[in-house]
């Protein structure tokens, strides 16, 4: 009997003009932790759809329990009880939590003895019993769009649990957890390693890898670097094994010099009344103002409201002294406002499209030569520069934008706003899922577009993040803008007490909230 549950040995894999995977390497022993760690782009998520089944290998093998087996699609890792939640969600909204969790394999009974129908009343029992396993108190029946973000991603955990699987892929599950979310996440996984389940768990958060993890093995450009036991690493000696050489500054040096006031908001509020409300705030050229606030506090909602994705009932904008009018996207892009989402997957990239398309999109007026006709030299040559620029890994502007990393994907959605030359950039969470190598080239992108006089608007809830890159920090708690820091000043005391500050007089509000 072999002492790994599932080896993978020597497993290469390439896409037109990359090589996404170069002979590497992993071994899984049941009952334990094993964090995958990489760069974007290291061939960590390309290596878990081999395992599941989404990719087929070009070469190398995969043994499950000493014998080598054959994954050719989800269905037959699924049969030999391998289980992935993905970064990227995919739920279907409209139907209930018992479906999303047994979608493809609902149970059945037979009507009039010959009629096979789906057995609803055990699926919400068998969803119950799940729910209730993995300690999580949703109704089997409620429809899942009416879940949030974090709430859906526990669904997708409570789904892999649900097929009683030996081996649990969780590719970044904790990126849309709250804080309470990832403890009861971290209760599963050790009830799961109790039940001696391997699980691969992939995260750039090196808190939690050091805290979850019995083992970690590091790719880098697709190859193996090693594996190691974790309590003999720490956090600098996975950063030097992930990006082949020492990261003495996590923040890059900065030399913008913050001017006059260019942007203002005044009294802003949501036609929601649970979303913000009297909302003021000043943004000067060149300044990088930081905005924190725990889960819940409006921050998105509140810039997507200046952007004109949500509407407001109250309150105006000014830029250089003159009232704003922005009722839709379109108008902030001409009034030069860019806005880099949050989820890129979701309301950012177009991954059916080229990096090319995708770079263009949001200026495409200046490359009208024709009515429906563009102007194809200057738009790929405006990429090529961009590329260069921006250090994107692509093999040409031609490329799928789906097929690149994450880090790179954000490279793209930033050039796509340089090429409409804005003045006022609004990031929320810009380095979101992007490995600590690729975070340092955006910060660095970040700190010379405000040399350049460009003023930033930075959401981040990494409160390093926050101290490091703002020469200012607003931050929001239920809806309302609680405090402004100096960045010399700031610290994460100061920023948890000012996010901290509720209204309601409910003590358990507070405790939920955070």
């Amino acid at each position: 009997m072999s002492e790994y549950r599932l080896e993978m040995i020597d497993v290469s894999k390439s896409f037109p003009g990359v090589k996404a995977l170069d002979h590497a390497q992993l071994k899984l022993r049941p009952g334990t932790v094993h964090a995958l760690m990489g760069e974007n782009g290291a061939g960590k998520s390309t290596l878990m759809k081999c395992m599941f089944g989404i990719y087929k290998m070009d070469q190398g093998q995969i043994l499950y329990e000493g014998e080598k087996v054959n994954i050719t699609d989800p269905l037959t890792a699924l049969r030999l009880g391998i289980a992935m939640v993905h970064q990227e969600l995919q739920p279907i909204p409209e139907r209930s939590v018992a479906e999303n969790i047994f979608v493809g394999r609902y149970p059945i009974k037979k009507v009039l003895g010959f009629i096979p129908v789906v057995d609803h009343k055990k699926m919400y029992q068998e969803t119950a019993r799940v729910l209730e396993e993995v300690r999580m108190s949703f109704d089997p029946e409620q429809k899942l769009g009416s879940l949030s973000v974090s709430q859906m991603q526990s669904v997708e955990i409570a789904k892999a649990v649900s097929n009683e699987c030996k081996v649990l892929i969780l590719d970044e599950p904790t990126s849309s957890l709250t804080s309470h979310e990832v403890e009861a996440l971290f209760r599963i996984i050790e009830d799961l390693k109790a039940k001696n389940v391997a699980i691969v768990y992939i995260s750039h958060k090196m808190d939690e890898i050091l805290r979850i993890s019995d083992e970690v093995t590091i790719m880098r450009d697709g190859k193996y670097i090693g594996t190691w036991d974790a309590k003999d690493l720490t956090t600098d000696k996975i950063i030097t094994h992930m990006v082949g050489r020492e990261l003495t500054n996590l923040y890059p040096p900065r030399h913008n010099e913050p001017g006059e006031v260019v942007f203002q908001v005044n009294n802003y509020t949501s036609i929601h009344p649970r979303s913000f409300r009297n909302v003021s705030f000043q943004l000067r050229k060149g300044e990088i103002l930081g905005v924190g606030g725990l889960v819940g506090a409006q921050r998105t909602e509140l810039m997507e409201g200046l952007f004109g994705i949500r509407a407001h009932k109250a309150g105006d904008m000014e830029y250089m002294g003159r009232k704003l009018s922005v009722k839709r996207p379109r108008d902030a892009i001409k009034k030069n406002i860019a806005l880099l989402t949050e989820d890129r997957r979701a309301t950012g990239i177009m991954g059916v499209l080229s990096v090319e398309d995708n770079v263009a999109i949001a200026s495409l007026d200046k490359y009208v030569i024709w009515p429906f006709l563009l102007h194809r030299k200057k738009i790929a040559a405006l990429v090529r520069d961009n590329v260069q620029k921006l250090s994107i890994k692509t093999p040409s502007g031609k490329t799928l934008i789906q097929s690149l990393s994450g880090g790179n994907q954000q490279k793209v959605l930033i050039s796509r706003w340089l090429a409409n030359d804005p003045d006022v950039f609004i990031l929320d969470e810009p380095t979101r899922g992007i490995d600590v190598g690729a975070k340092y080239e955006i910060y660095c992108i970040i700190a010379e577009l405000a040399k350049q006089g460009k003023s930033i608007i930075m959401i981040s809830s990494e409160m390093g993040e926050l101290i490091g890159m703002s020469d200012r920090i607003m931050v929001m708690c239920d809806g309302r803008m609680t405090g402004i820091l100096e960045g010399k000043e700031a610290t994460q005391e100061k920023i948890m007490e000012l996010a901290t500050q509720f209204e309601a007089k409910d003590p358990t509000a507070r405790l939920q909230a955070v």
